[in-house]
């Protein structure tokens, strides 16, 4: 598993965090905010993009009300490696 950090514009949070959804190797996406998490969102493994879209749109507006509110956070993202294991 690997570990990438974003820091972004609060205006860019809901874009980004849909973009890494749709990328579909993400297990975890983090929201931080001045160095405290203010959101944690666990991603299923293998749920249908139509699923997933459905399950996340509460979550998504809970986040764009967040992000009016912050000028600038960090979205670190836990991505799953997709190289097989011997």
């Amino acid at each position: 598993m690997s570990t990438e950090k974003f820091t972004i514009n609060g205006s860019q949070l809901v874009e980004k965090v849909t973009d890494l959804i749709h990328e579909g190797n993400i297990r975890r996406v983090r929201v931080i905010h001045e160095g405290r998490t203010v959101m944690e969102i666990p991603l299923s493994i293998g749920a249908p993009a139509a699923a997933l879209a459905i399950m996340m749109a509460p979550v998504l507006a809970a986040l764009g009300a967040f992000a009016a509110l912050v000028t600038e956070c960090t979205i670190e993202v836990e991505k799953i490696d997709e190289k097989p294991t011997k």
